[in-house]
């Protein structure tokens, strides 16, 4: 995609200046992009002011233009985006269907090598997504990065069924999880440049709702190549798995290449005015310039600012608590497969068909509680009620799990299990952007620093699952809820802190990472979202 004249406007001057405006061939447009900042050397921080064409607009014409330019963005980003995390999420979990399927035999794995299998993917997930999340904020082309690494782990994934050995399926996960690394926190850090704060639970409910999809859809196609496929062309069923998972994966990311935007300033089909807007209502949000040019985004100023915010190790734990107690949907079809091992008579045989027909439900319903979680967040701007009462609820479940092998209880805590734990996950997510909002590298790193140490616990987790523990898995179930609770905990800790910095932005103090007064302001608008 060329630059429109936009985003050479955006680049002519530091956002700290009053943009140009008269670069030749872009006439009214640059005029309407233009803003004035101000420095306030006090707090440090810039106010901007809204370009003419903003001014000139009634409340109810602007609301009638956001509306429309929001459903004009979201038409185009988010089916994209559900598709790719729906093959991202297949891609990386298919491998606890495929063990139904015959991998661990045919590979002749033991029980601590499928485990290790599992974990290897997240050590490589782990070290990619800063200087993944970094580099993509440098390079200011999601559109072409994101599907372009979509390829990579597509022709990885696909390249799992000519496995042989154990050591082989090993270097294949660790690989695996290098390139998918790049999808997550990248996808939150572009929706973060495109939406506000108040919008951005709901469509990480959108992106995360891939995942949940993902969930029921994967069983579903692994039950029938499982039944259909076993022997065709003289390959197991589990080989097919991630032969046709793969190739769906590749397609989809070069149809992604032609659908999705880059950044607001830089995108060619929308109009002069929808530009002046999009631009407009992120500056609004916060009270200052967002992604502006490749050369105001550093790679390691982002990083360093991160790391000094105190509120990224509260929001660490929390994530961390939160996708550990979630971590039994890495082993989700194994963990339904008991509900036979407590009902059949010792003579019976499992059916793993109907396993993984039951892993649809629970997912499904995942999706359904995430969407009016994460929607209602975004309509009240609460964030802390939305993550503590569904992990609450997951308490509960991993209780019931850990206590009863009768299936119906059984069977109701795993339905529990993965709407609790995800439609509070989807607002903690929306709640890093909002407490770290800008700039833009702070938010970046933040995302990509959070999220991945977040997954280290599906290193360990893996081991949680043994073939001994089966059918109860009492110690995987404890620690589950164990850590739901911790993330509470977190969670309570990150609402005090935001409450007394709000105290402090109304009585006009200065509060790092937060947008202060201007000049000839008594108190900053902003408030952190809690």
């Amino acid at each position: 995609m060329s630059d429109h004249p936009a985003e050479k406007l955006a680049r002519s001057e530091h956002p700290a200046e009053k943009l140009a405006r008269s670069e030749e061939g872009s006439g009214i447009a640059e005029e309407k992009v233009a803003t004035a900042n101000v420095e306030d050397p006090s707090s440090q921080g810039r106010r901007m002011q809204p370009p003419a064409f903003i001014l000139g607009l009634t409340p109810e014409k602007r609301a009638e233009l956001e509306t429309r330019l929001k459903r004009k963005i979201d038409a185009r980003l988010l089916p994209a985006i559900i598709l790719m995390y729906i093959m991202n999420y297949i891609d990386r979990n298919n491998i606890a269907a495929a063990r139904l399927a015959g991998l661990e035999d045919d590979l002749g794995l033991t029980s601590t090598q499928f485990q290790t299998a599992v974990s290897i993917l997240f050590v490589g997930y782990l070290l990619m997504q800063i200087p993944s999340n970094l580099f993509l904020n440098k390079f200011g082309k999601p559109a072409i990065y994101l599907p372009l690494c979509m390829v990579l782990w597509g022709i990885i994934s696909a390249l799992t069924a000519a496995c042989t050995n154990a050591s082989g399926l090993l270097a294949n996960r660790f690989f695996l999880g290098i390139v998918e690394a790049a999808y997550f926190p990248g996808c939150l850090y572009y929706l973060s440049c495109w939406y506000t704060r108040k919008e951005l639970g709901f469509r990480t409910a959108v992106l995360y709702s891939g995942a949940l999809i993902s969930g029921a859809f994967s069983g579903l196609i692994s039950a029938g190549v499982t039944s259909g496929m076993d022997g065709a062309r003289g390959l197991r069923a589990w080989r097919w798995l991630f032969i046709i998972e793969g190739s769906i994966t590749v397609v989809v990311a070069l149809a992604c290449i032609i659908v999705l935007p880059n950044f607001p300033r830089t995108t060619s089909w929308l109009t002069d005015e929808e530009r002046v807007l999009a631009v407009w209502r992120l500056q609004e949000d916060i009270g200052e310039d967002d992604w502006v040019n490749r050369e105001e985004q550093t790679f390691w100023k982002g990083a360093r600012m991160m790391f000094a915010d105190g509120k990224t190790y509260i929001l660490l734990v929390l994530l961390f608590c939160i996708v550990a107690s979630g971590t039994v949907t890495n082993f989700f079809p194994t963990v339904v497969s008991t509900l036979q091992e407590s009902s059949l008579s010792g003579a019976s045989k499992k059916n793993n068909v109907i396993s993984l027909l039951l892993t649809a439900p629970p997912y499904v319903l995942g999706v359904i509680a995430t969407y009016l979680n994460a929607t209602h967040a975004d309509k009240t701007g609460e964030r802390y009620w939305h993550i503590t009462i569904p992990l609450w609820v997951a308490v509960v479940a991993y209780i019931i799990a850990a206590t009863t092998m009768k299936t119906a209880p059984r069977y109701l805590s795993m339905m529990l299990m993965v709407p609790s734990v995800y439609s509070g996950f989807v607002v903690a997510l929306a709640w890093i952007s909002n407490t770290m909002p800008r700039p833009p590298a702070k938010r970046a790193a933040a995302l990509a620093f959070i999220n991945a140490v977040s997954n280290c616990s599906s290193i360990y987790a893996s081991y949680m699952y043994p073939t001994s523990a089966s059918p109860q898995y009492t110690v995987a179930m404890c620690v589950n809820c164990a850590t739901a609770f911790i993330a509470v905990c977190a969670a309570t800790v990150m609402r005090i802190v935001l409450v007394r910095l709000n105290r402090r932005l109304a009585r006009g103090e200065y509060v790092e990472g937060a947008i202060n007064a201007a000049p000839g302001e008594a108190v900053s608008s902003f408030r952190f979202k809690v």
